[in-house]
């Protein structure tokens, strides 16, 4: 039994446990190419948030990992079979009973530990403030806190080298061979706002993937994916230490 898990453990442990911050990942359940789970986002969130946790709490920082939310915005990927779409306002619904649940019982720091590129919590955590401001909520992009480029040749965007190194170290198991795996390309827009990233769009994952990838897999192994985990997940750690012991009351420096 892990204290930091709270689906692990029990209420004669959580009674009378002052945790300090509640950590809820977050994924999806959608394709990722030929070779990688559908839960491949809800499995790196969650590992990510273990690990991260586990350190956190043996500095004494007293996190409590929630069960992970397996389902994200794919309104995308529609044309792709059984990719599991949660519409933003049924994200921030289910955000405002969650919260609710963790103002009642005064804990209040939450961090919304997000895997999936299609999820964007900052407008609902605005919104959340509006009917819980004494709640500090915040989202981290897993995958944004750490630099990748010195650790994958070609990280990719889905399912692509990154991904799929972490994939390989956690759940190998769940990773198919790399030669059944496509070479991740993807198509770009032609209007050229689109292409350059100043204008944004719902990108339709039919017209834009070939076989659900962004990103080549060729180059990935285990131990690029241990190397990364490691990183973010002590950086992740180190944030997740100093938001326990901060004052919500006194955020922001004077001079």
């Amino acid at each position: 039994m892990r204290p930091y898990v709270l689906a692990e453990t029990n209420w004669t442990q959580v009674k009378d446990e002052n945790y300090r911050v509640a950590i809820l990942p977050w994924g999806a359940t959608e394709a990722h190419n030929y070779h990688l789970p559908y839960a491949t986002d809800n499995i790196l969130g969650e590992g990510v948030a273990l690990e991260a946790a586990k350190i956190a709490w043996e500095k004494g920082a007293k996190p409590l990992v929630l069960p992970t939310v397996p389902f994200g915005v794919n309104t995308g990927q529609f044309g792709v079979k059984f990719c599991m779409n949660m519409n933003p306002s049924t994200q921030l619904a289910l955000l405002k009973d969650l919260v609710d649940v963790l103002n009642r019982h005064q804990l209040n720091k939450l961090v919304i530990l997000n895997a999936h590129g299609g999820n964007h919590f900052k407008q609902m955590i605005r919104e959340l403030y509006a009917h819980y401001p004494e709640v500090f909520v915040c989202a981290i992009n897993w995958w944004q806190s750490v630099d990748a480029r010195p650790y994958f040749d070609e990280p990719g965007d889905h399912a692509g080298e990154l991904e799929t190194s972490v994939m390989m170290h956690l759940t190998p198991e769940l990773v198919l061979p790399l030669s059944e795996a496509g070479d991740g390309r993807s198509y770009p827009y032609k209007l050229k706002g689109l292409r350059e990233g100043w204008v944004s769009a719902q990108r339709l994952w039919t017209k834009a993937t070939k076989d659900t990838g962004v990103g080549d897999p060729k180059a990935s192994t285990a131990e690029k994916g241990k190397a990364y985990l490691e990183a973010t997940s002590s950086k992740i750690a180190a944030f997740l230490i100093e938001l326990a012991a901060a004052d919500l009351n006194d955020l922001y420096e004077n001079e």
